[in-house]
Parts: C-alpha cells; sequence; structure tokens
C-alpha cells in the first residue's frame, strides 16, 4: 500500500509540470479567437475568458466603466460611467501573473535611474488582481480573466450601502461575461460581464429602478488600452486659465523650485504647419454622437458641441474639431472614438462630461459625454408656465420647444468643454453669458404688452471666455517658440480683456462670498436682478391658470407648472445673498495685476438684503384665490413626486407649505453662519461695512416689528416670523460660529422675548398663538442652547440642475 501510494504521488508529482507545460495553442485548441491589442479566446462550454497577456512589464491604461446602469439619477450609477482611470502593467512571478498599478502619484523625472528607483521603493504600489498561468510560451502566458471580470469592480454594493440603499454583493451564479460588448481593437481590447449584486432592499430608490430590487443587475466593463507614444507634450496649469489639471510630486525636482507639478488636462492637437495663423491639425479632435438620440435633439446635440469649432478658429485651426454621427459599422467601445451618448433615467438629473486621461502626462485619450434624455422635457414645463399657450381653438406656439432645443445645444457644448478640460466658469454670467462652461439660467424677459419673450432664452455659439480659454490651452506657438512666454502672453491679455475665472467651490458653498460667481443666474448685478424677476414672477402668478396645462391632462398637474413659476427667484435668492458679506477675489498670481480682494461696497450689499426680504413679503409668497380654486388633490395614479410642494395639508395643496419652503430658503442664506461671522469681521475692519447687528434688526423690524396683516397674508406673515425665529435660534446654536455671532444671535433673540412677552395681550387670536408658539421655542433653545435643533421647514422640491450635481425643478 505503501510503494502504491507512493507511485500515486509520484504520478500527481509528475502530473503538475506536464499540466503547465501546455502550449497555448494546446490549450486554446478549439476555442473562439479574438484577435486585438491583447488577444483573448472564448471558452462557450467554460463560460471563461482566456487572455493572452504577450506585454508583460509594459505599462498599459485600465478603465473600468458601467455600460448599463441602474437608472436613478440620486443613485447616481449611470450608463456610461467611467469609473477608476489607472496605469497598471502585468509582472510574472513563477506560475502567478500579478496585475500592478504603480504609483504615478510619486515620481522622480529623471535621466538617473538610481534617482527614480529610490521614489519607487518609497512609496507603496498596488496590486489589483492575481492570476494563474494556464499556459506559456516564451514571454506569452495564457491567463483566466474570468473572475476578474465577475467581480463587483464599480463597488456598487460599497456605493448602495452608503446611500442606505441595502446591502449586496456579487453573486457569481447569476453572473457571466457579456461576450457582444466583449471585443478586440487595435488599441485597445474590452471585455464586458452582466453582474448581479443580491441582497436585501432597503431604499426607495434601488425599489424604483429594479423589477427585483433584492437583485440588482447591471453591466459592467473593462478596457486595457494602449497608452499613448512619448510625441505629447504637456502643457503647465496655470489656475486662471479654466483648465483641470493633472498632478503629481517629482522628488527629482530642484530644492528652489515647487515639486507639485501640475499640468493641464487636455487633447493632443498640433498644426500641419505651426508658422500659419490658420492651420488644419495634423489629427483633429473628433467627437461622435450616439445613434439613439432621437430628432429633433440629434440635430441639436450635433450643432450645440460643434460650436467649439469657434474656439479652435479663434486659437489658429482650420476644422480642428469636428462632430459627426457615429457610423453604423463603428463600435463606441473602440478607444478612438470620443462619445456623446443620450442616457435615459428614471428622474431627470446631471449630464456629465468625462475624459479617459494618461495619469502620466494629462493627454485626454477619450472624451466621453453623457447627456441626460428628461432635461429637455423639464425646459418644455418650464416653457409651459411661462407662456400658458393653450387655448381652445388657438395652435400652440413652437416657442417651448424651441427653447428646450436651445437648451439641448448648449448643453451639448457644456459638457464637451468638460471633455476638452474645461473647468465651469460661474462667474461669467455676469459678463454677458460669456462661457458656455457657466450654468445658464433661461434669460426671460416681458413684452411691453405683458407677454414672455423666450428668443434670448439661451446664448447660441461658443463665448468669448472659451475662446481665450481654448487660445491658453491648444494654441500651437510651433517647436521654436518660448511657450512660457507665449502663455504668459495669452493669459495677460485674457486678463487684460477682464475675464475672470471663477469655478465650483467658490460658487457651491452654501456660505459663499463672491458676489460674481453664482449657479443659475443672469446679469451683471445679482441684486438687480432678482429684483427684475422678481417683477416677471409677480406677473406671472397674477394671470396664472389652466392655459398652462393642455389639453385633457387632470387638473392637479397644474401644481407642476406652478412650481417653477413660483420658484422662479430661487437661484437668483442665492446669488443675491453672497453680495451681502460677500468679498469679490480672483485667482490672481503674483504681479499679474488682477484684484486680489475687495469688499462688496456697503450699498451694494444692502440692496441685496432689501431684494432678499422682499423675497419673504406676504405679498410676494402669496397665491390668488382663484388659482387655488383650481389646484385639487391629485387623482388616482397620479400622485405627489419630487416636482411638487410638500404639504402639511394631506391630500390637498398647501399654499402655505410652498411659501414656507421659499421663505425658509432665503432665511437659510440669509443666516449663515458662515456668511454671519464675514459681516461681523468686515465691519470690525471697516465701520461703514454693514454689521451682523444691523443686519438682524432690519430683518426683525420687517417681520416681527411690521405692521400686522390679517387673513391670508396675516398668515404667510406669521409663518415668516416663526421661520425667522427658528433661523435665528439656529445661528445662535450653530456649532461653526464663531462665539461673538452666537452671542449677537441669542442678544436679539432676548430684545425679542420682551416684545412677544407683550403680543401674549393683542387682540387677535393669531397673534397671540403665535406669541405663545414662539416663546416656548424661545424657552427650549435656552434649556439647552449647544443641542437645540429647530423644527426643519418644508424644503423646496428639488432643484438643480435646471432644465432636468443631483435632480429636481429649479
Amino acid at each position: 500500500m505503501k510503494k502504491l501510494y507512493s507511485l500515486l504521488l509520484g504520478g500527481f508529482l509528475l502530473s503538475a509540470p506536464l499540466a503547465s507545460a501546455q502550449t497555448l495553442a494546446e490549450k486554446t485548441k478549439g476555442l473562439q479567437k479574438f484577435p486585438g491589442y491583447f488577444p483573448f479566446y472564448w471558452d462557450e462550454k467554460g463560460g471563461r475568458i482566456l487572455l493572452e497577456i504577450d506585454k508583460l512589464d509594459q505599462e498599459i491604461l485600465y478603465v473600468s466603466s458601467l455600460p448599463q446602469g441602474v437608472g436613478s439619477n440620486d443613485l447616481g450609477l449611470d450608463r456610461g460611467q467611467i469609473g477608476q482611470t489607472r496605469i497598471v502593467k502585468f509582472v510574472k512571478s513563477g506560475p502567478k501573473i500579478l496585475l500592478l498599478q504603480p504609483n504615478y502619484d510619486y515620481r522622480a523625472v529623471s535621466p538617473n535611474p538610481e534617482e527614480r528607483k529610490s521614489v519607487e521603493q518609497a512609496f507603496a504600489q498596488s496590486v489589483i488582481w492575481g492570476f494563474k498561468a494556464e499556459a506559456q510560451e516564451g514571454n506569452r502566458v495564457l491567463v483566466d480573466l474570468t473572475p476578474f471580470l465577475l467581480r463587483d469592480s464599480h463597488q456598487i454594493s460599497d456605493k448602495l450601502e452608503d446611500l442606505k440603499q441595502g446591502s449586496y454583493k456579487a453573486e457569481e451564479s447569476r453572473s457571466a461575461v457579456f461576450l457582444p460588448n466583449t471585443k478586440g481593437f487595435p488599441q485597445n481590447s474590452e471585455f464586458e460581464a452582466i453582474i448581479t449584486l443580491t441582497g436585501k432592499a432597503k431604499g426607495r430608490e434601488i425599489q424604483s429602478v429594479t423589477p427585483d430590487p433584492n437583485a440588482v443587475t447591471v453591466h459592467m466593463h473593462h478596457s486595457f488600452i494602449q497608452l499613448p507614444d512619448a510625441g505629447y507634450k504637456p502643457r503647465a496649469f496655470d489656475p486662471r486659465a479654466g483648465y483641470y489639471a493633472n498632478e503629481y510630486m517629482d522628488y527629482a525636482t530642484p530644492i528652489d523650485q515647487p515639486i507639485l507639478k501640475r499640468q493641464l488636462v487636455r487633447h493632443r492637437l498640433v498644426k500641419k504647419d505651426p508658422t500659419a495663423n490658420q492651420s488644419e491639425a495634423v489629427e483633429p479632435i473628433v467627437y461622435y454622437l450616439d445613434r439613439g438620440a432621437p430628432e429633433p435633439v440629434r440635430s441639436a446635440l450635433l450643432e450645440g458641441a460643434a460650436w467649439w469649432n469657434q474656439a479652435f478658429e479663434a486659437a489658429g485651426y482650420r476644422n480642428a474639431f469636428q462632430v459627426k454621427l457615429l457610423p453604423e459599422d463603428a463600435d463606441p467601445m473602440d478607444i478612438r472614438y470620443n462619445l456623446i451618448q443620450w442616457v435615459h433615467r428614471s428622474t431627470r438629473g446631471w449630464s456629465y462630461g468625462a475624459s479617459i486621461v494618461d495619469p502620466r502626462t494629462g493627454e485626454i485619450i477619450k472624451g466621453q459625454v453623457s447627456l441626460g434624455s428628461l432635461r429637455v422635457r423639464q425646459d418644455f414645463l418650464i416653457a409651459e408656465g411661462l407662456l400658458q399657450p393653450y387655448e381652445d381653438g388657438k395652435p400652440t406656439p413652437p416657442d417651448m420647444l424651441q427653447m428646450g432645443v436651445a437648451r439641448l445645444r448648449q448643453l451639448a457644448a457644456h459638457e464637451v468643454g468638460h471633455t476638452l478640460g474645461l473647468y465651469h466658469n460661474y462667474s461669467a454670467s455676469t459678463r454677458d453669458r460669456s462661457s458656455v462652461m457657466d450654468y445658464p439660467m433661461p434669460r426671460i424677459t416681458m413684452r411691453p404688452d405683458g407677454s414672455i419673450d423666450l428668443s434670448e432664452a439661451y446664448a447660441v455659439g461658443i463665448g468669448s471666455w472659451d475662446k481665450r480659454a481654448i487660445l491658453y490651452g491648444y494654441q500651437d506657438f510651433g517647436p521654436q517658440a518660448d511657450e512660457k512666454a507665449a502663455l504668459d502672453a495669452v493669459m495677460k491679455q485674457t486678463l487684460a480683456e477682464g475675464y475672470v475665472f471663477i469655478s465650483d467651490a467658490d460658487a457651491r458653498a452654501a456660505g459663499g462670498a463672491h458676489p460674481t460667481a453664482h449657479l443659475w443666474d443672469d446679469g451683471p448685478n445679482a441684486a438687480a436682478e432678482l429684483n427684475r424677476l422678481l417683477d416677471v414672477r409677480r406677473q406671472l402668478l397674477a394671470r396664472f391658470s389652466e392655459k398652462a396645462l393642455a389639453p385633457g391632462q387632470p387638473m392637479a398637474m397644474l401644481e407642476e407648472v406652478l412650481v417653477p413659476m413660483y420658484l422662479l427667484q430661487r437661484y437668483q435668492v442665492e446669488a443675491a445673498s453672497k453680495e451681502l458679506g460677500g468679498l469679490y477675489y480672483t485667482y490672481a498670481v503674483k504681479g499679474d495685476g488682477q484684484t486680489i480682494t475687495r469688499l462688496v461696497e456697503p450699498a451694494e450689499q444692502w440692496k441685496a438684503f432689501d431684494a432678499l426680504l422682499r423675497t419673504i413679503s406676504p405679498w410676494e409668497l402669496a397665491l390668488s384665490e382663484e388659482l387655488l380654486l383650481k389646484i385639487p388633490p391629485r387623482p388616482v395614479n397620479y400622485g405627489r413626486s419630487r416636482e411638487t410642494f410638500p404639504a402639511r395639508t394631506g391630500l390637498t395643496f398647501d399654499p402655505l407649505g410652498a411659501a414656507e419652503s421659499a421663505a425658509a430658503t432665503t432665511l437659510e442664506f440669509l443666516l449663515n453662519p458662515q456668511r454671519a461671522a464675514r459681516l461681523e469681521e468686515y465691519h470690525a475692519r471697516h465701520a461703514e461695512q454693514p454689521g451682523l447687528g444691523a443686519v438682524l434688526d432690519k430683518l426683525l423690524a420687517a417681520t416681527w416689528e411690521a405692521r400686522p396683516e390679517t387673513g391670508y397674508p396675516g398668515e404667510l406673515q406669521r409663518l415668516v416670523q416663526m421661520l425667522t425665529l427658528q433661523k435665528l435660534l439656529a445661528l445662535a446654536a450653530a456649532p461653526q460660529a464663531p462665539v461673538g455671532v452666537k452671542a449677537l444671535a441669542a442678544l436679539k433673540v432676548e430684545d425679542l422675548k420682551k416684545q412677544l412677552q407683550k403680543e401674549q395681550k393683542a387682540k387677535e387670536e393669531g397673534r397671540r398663538a403665535t406669541a405663545l408658539a414662539a416663546l416656548r421655542t424661545i424657552r427650549q433653545f435656552e434649556d439647552n442652547p449647544e443641542k437645540f435643533q429647530p423644527a426643519p421647514a418644508l424644503p423646496m422640491p428639488d432643484g438643480a440642475p435646471i432644465g432636468s450635481n443631483d435632480c429636481g425643478t429649479w
């Protein structure tokens, strides 16, 4: 028996090297071969992909993506979403093949190999997967790629758990290779898998977009891409130019120079003749539109994206930027195609411009735009409310569709701009819409007869700022030019022409201070535009009727059209609030002559304050009785949604709830702790600047000390009074607010308390009740100021993006 065991063991030991010694031809016999950048084989019987690695130790680009998404904008897992882009290489160690990601965040750009090696050894690398060699011939190795493909590479389970949608994990028995989208191309090899994540659903969003929320099936895609050749020349980043940056630390940098390097993220583009004022490009930048976009959307997207050629012509190129319909025989997965795709979701939401970028240099290898298909429908809804076009016996004007299509042109240009390397420029709207990289508020004007004019709702063509940005990023100065000096000259001229670039962090902060950096605003002065919009809004609401509803729609649907009209001012409110306690500044660099910082003039701040006060006036918040009688409770199968106002009245439309959501938003911006802190600081430094105490005094005078109203206006007035108190107490309790701000807010509450005690003797029952409720709220604050939390106000219906960062009306 012992001898037999030895023979069996010996036979096993002999068989192992024989199996591993199989040639690639023997191992892949009978399998379907796919040629391409990495050849691979399909094992139909085993459901496997066998990858032939013929580029050991050679760096490539690995990109994961989500070709078929979940379909909810709230979850942010959309069709076509690009995941992480990494440089990797296959490294062999004995029978193992490791997929290694070098650490390109830390480098030594040096001809000295020992210097480069010292940095490589100082920082960790990442092995993102390990394979067992199935066969080997020389430097060619065969591995089973299937387990690598059948994992949750997009980390959807983690995202769903973070969003409180449930706990999931990839289930192999319900996952498989998706062969139709597994292909080989000359410069890239593409692999796709059907991945099913199973678990226990908890969230409303995941339940709303899946047939069985306990089994979420999506597609995940993997791309192995050839890195570009060394012919690309990186361009130095400038914070004033409007571009994204590719960053890394270079430890070979001389001590007297910055170790952190920043390069522009941009496409490769060079002139055929760099000495010519106008020249064709050696290879133009070409974008291809998803054939799934229907008309008139298709034509609008082609036209809007093509606007960028205007900027490239201004930079000295001829026909260097092109937009075409994706050929029928072309594959959008081919890395050679920059893509504009049309994306469907269950709710409207953001569109995106993403890029696959070479981390070594910042060169854009592929631009990919994702445009949400529901956005145009929201613009159409907005236009219906503005025009109220549905009158019996009269043809419907084309203005609504024209406005929606105009927005799509601008949207296509905007998102393509991101894939050219450009940031948002949220200061552009104050200079006659000088950039498509701003978020545009539709320009709504009123004719002398009171009708609405939408002929200039959205700008046409590329902006003047965009031309300056493309000139900086893409101008070919020629091989003999001093590029640094040439770029300095471009920037000097840009600044001399008065252009300012201010981007996301400065515009999106709730307590933002920059008086010109806003989303969805219009006009050179935020306060003046707010007052103008309020004038337009007042006339719109005064004549708002069922003419805003298409024939056959339930009358309850009038609320959907009413929402963007009632909240016409919402983004201009945020813009005007930044003037109060505002600070104008630029991304100035030493010696460029720009204004570095400048406090907003006190008179401008008080104008903004007065405009903000107007938005919480009972007369601005009220709706007519005639209109209120036309909005019934929702019929069956037409339930309330994110597009309607929240209500405290059950099934009926709640006009006080609508007013609450609007007024609370104004007060949140007005009494933001960061804004309050700046008011106190600037007043302390310059006595003429509005101080927090003066602002609070005027606010209380306009709300609690105003002449009491009766009836419906009286209810609205008392609603605003309570909201003002709650926001003031929240400021007094805010942990992030400075001590002086909290003390001053508490002092104003103490002064108000004395007034409220007198109000308890008022004849009108509503006034006495409000005083009682206010005093109780104050006592709750006094009992434990550090833990005080005011009752939350009803929120506005979802806002940005208009017309379609999550979802909702505007």
